[in-house]
Parts: C-alpha cells; sequence; structure tokens
C-alpha cells in the first residue's frame, strides 16, 4: 500500500517500506514471532510479514512434532506463491516463551492457545491473538481498530490484575463478526441500533486445514457451525460496547444469528436484517455505509484502508469470487441495501475470512499497539529512541 489513493481513498501503489516508515523516530523493526505458524491462518501472517515496513519475522513456533525443522520443512504450504524467503529458513521451536521476538502473535487452536497465551503474557510478550480462548475475558481487549480502539485502555488493568510486567493480551473477533460488526459500526454511530438479525454463509477455509470432509461440504451447505452462533451474538455486544475505566459494557443489542458452511474456498457472506434506533431511508443508509473513514492515525497504519466499508450498487454483489480482495482483503463489502418488512433494513455484506476474518485483522492490531507505544523492543539498541509512553485516548 502507499500513500497513492484510489476513487475510495484506499491505498495502493508503491512498497510498504517507502510509504510507512517507522514510527515515532524508532530506528529499527519490530521482531515478530508467530505460535502455530504452520496453521492457514498462521501461513498468512507469514506471508503478510514477509515485506512489512514495520515488523519482522524472527520466530516461528508450533506443535511438538515440528520443533526443529525449518519452516519450510515443517509446512505444508497452501497459499498462492512460494513460501517468503525470509521464513523458509527460520527453525520452528516449541510453544516455550523463550523466543528471540518483542511481540507474539498468535494463531494457535483453542485447545492449546489458552494457557500458551498466558504464558507468554506472563514472561513478558504482548500477544496478539487471533483464537477464541481469551475474547471475552473481562480485562482483554476484544478489538477491531477502526470500530473500538479505546479499549486498548484495558491493558493496565489486565497487566496489573494478573501480574503481567510488559506483556498482555489482546484479541481480535471471530472471522465471521469481523465482517459484521465493521458494517455495523457506521449505522450504530448514524442511527444507533436496536436488532439484528444474521445469517452467514461461511467459506471451508474458516474451518482450518485439513477442515470440512469433501463428501459433507462438496454440492451440499451444512446449517451447523459448532461454537460459531455464540461468538456471533457475543461479541459484537463487547465490540460496539464501552470501556468504562473498570470493565466493559456490553452494547445491548439484541442479536440472533444462523451460521451455515458452504463450499466456498475464502469470503463469508453474511445476510443481515437491522432495526434502527432512529428513522433512516436508504439513501441515508447507504451514504452512512459509503462514507465511513478512518481518522489520521489509522489510516497510518501500514494494513488500513481509509474506506473499510465498500457500498456495491449491482443487484447480484457482492459475491466471494469476484468482491473478497476488496481493500487488500480488508474490507468489507456491502450491497443490496433495501428496506426489511420485518426491521428497518436489510442488506449483504461480504468479508474475507482469513484476512480482515483473521491474519490481517491481527497484523491491524499489532501496527494500532506500535504507534501507541505498547510494543517494546525487549532488547534496546545503543543510542536508538526509546518508544514514548502508551498513549490513551
Amino acid at each position: 500500500m502507499s500513500a497513492h489513493s484510489s476513487e475510495n481513498g484506499d491505498k495502493v501503489g508503491m512498497s510498504q517500506q517507502s510509504a510507512h516508515p517507522l514510527p515515532g523516530g524508532i530506528t529499527r523493526k519490530w521482531r515478530a514471532g508467530i505460535l502455530g505458524a504452520t496453521g492457514l491462518v498462521g501461513q498468512r501472517l507469514v506471508k503478510l510479514l514477509a515485506d512489512h515496513p514495520w515488523f519482522e519475522l524472527t520466530e516461528v513456533a508450533a506443535s511438538e512434532r515440528s520443533s526443529g525443522k525449518s519452516y519450510a520443512e515443517a509446512v505444508r504450504w497452501h497459499l498462492d506463491g512460494p513460501i517468503p524467503e525470509s521464513a523458509r529458513n527460520l527453525v520452528v521451536k516449541s510453544l516455550d516463551p523463550s523466543l528471540d521476538c518483542d511481540f507474539v502473535f498468535s494463531a494457535l487452536d483453542s485447545s492449546v492457545a489458552g494457557g500458551a497465551e498466558e504464558d507468554f503474557a506472563r514472561a513478558g510478550y504482548p500477544v496478539v491473538s487471533n483464537s477464541k480462548n481469551h475474547r471475552m475475558d473481562p480485562d482483554v481487549p476484544l478489538l477491531i481498530p477502526e470500530v473500538n480502539a479505546a479499549h486498548l485502555d484495558a491493558i493496565p488493568g489486565q497487566q496489573k490484575n494478573r501480574g503481567y510486567d510488559t506483556g498482555f493480551i489482546v484479541t481480535n473477533p471471530n472471522c465471521s463478526t469481523a465482517g459484521l460488526v465493521l458494517v455495523l459500526k457506521p449505522l450504530a454511530d448514524a442511527f444507533g441500533l436496536e436488532k439484528v438479525f444474521a445469517v452467514t454463509l461461511q467459506a471451508v477455509s474458516g474451518a482450518g486445514y485439513p477442515g470440512v470432509a469433501s463428501m459433507d461440504i462438496h454440492a451440499n451447505v451444512i446449517p451447523f457451525i459448532s461454537g460459531e452462533e455464540e461468538k456471533m451474538e457475543s461479541e459484537p455486544q463487547k465490540l460496539l460496547g464501552k470501556w468504562d475505566g473498570a470493565r466493559f459494557i456490553d452494547a445491548g443489542l439484541g442479536l440472533s444469528a444462523h451460521c451455515n458452511r458452504v463450499p466456498v474456498l475464502e469470503g463469508h457472506l453474511e445476510c443481515i436484517s437491522v432495526s434502527l434506533k432512529k428513522i433512516a431511508c436508504l439513501k441515508e443508509v447507504r451514504e452512512a455505509l459509503r462514507n465511513f473513514q478512518v481518522d489520521a492515525e489509522l489510516a497510518a497504519l501500514p494494513s488500513a484502508i481509509r474506506h473499510p466499508v465498500h457500498v456495491l450498487e449491482a443487484d447480484d454483489r457482492p459475491q466471494p469470487r469476484r468482491d473478497v480482495h476488496a481493500g487488500n482483503g480488508m474490507a468489507a463489502v456491502v450491497g443490496r441495501v433495501r428496506e426489511c418488512p420485518l426491521l428497518d433494513i436489510k442488506l449483504t455484506l461480504l468479508s474475507h475470512n482469513l484476512v480482515r476474518g483473521a491474519a490481517g485483522a491481527a497484523l491491524l492490531n499489532a501496527e494500532l499497539l506500535a504507534v501507541r507505544g505498547f510494543l517494546n523492543h525487549r532488547v534496546q539498541a545503543e543510542g536508538e529512541k526509546q518508544l514514548p509512553e502508551p498513549v490513551t485516548r
């Protein structure tokens, strides 16, 4: 991405290095580790970090069966293009909190993520997690920077409550929640929200690899994803709620979700109906969505796009095959905005489940943590400018 802008105001073009110098006079990149680096989300993080202007990948960690192998030997690579050269020869480590890095991304399976993330935070590592285990903890920010950046104010309390020093845990939401809440945010700001009814059509890549058996999903729809509806009904309450200095206060929405697995590779499609607190016509709703843009602080982050919600006019869009990579996978794409005979409005939205809903979301969270001074260089280079104290907003 670069400082050049498209007609949407989104960054395109030049190299990230030239467009995004290190913030605050910092003279060297932050060193990142990835826990669960061989899985689908871990692989996506490896690829996104390959040419990142602020972060360099220095450590990869995974299960014991991969430990000791080179990353190229340990991983079954599923992404387009080769494994980045910067990662190929990294030795896969175990999940021991002694990695040579400044912070870690966690793309671990939920069966091991909870304890491992706490171990790393206790050892002083900031943990930027994609896993579900700590999302709803009362002292852990569940973060979408465009929606609730102020929730980072909870980090000092978390450190105090848990006896952490420089470590902490910040999470991003479930992949289907991420696109939903990004679209709900401008509606909440403009009109207020009362009720949301959502039906999801979720891609098979959301189940990881090998995921759903081919004989179950081919030419079929599975109307059940374990735990998914519960996440969609609880996580938006926290994301759209408030941090009052001591606790998170839920948004108080009425929210119902039906979640389905469909034979699509990437991209979660969601059909939602919304009840608004203020009366609004369809033109006003479209304008609120189309005009939603991030502030200057967020726009300066390497993975951010100025307009994270794209609105399409065609009757048959968005579609995963045609629209999933909008905004480099970080946009939520909206279409079919129309009146709802039961609630107020209804629309269709699409988001990339592995980028906006997982790896890209974690990367954007880490960028915001960096610019606000929450990521320290664990070994400070002589003469290097110290990071500012964490900024509260």
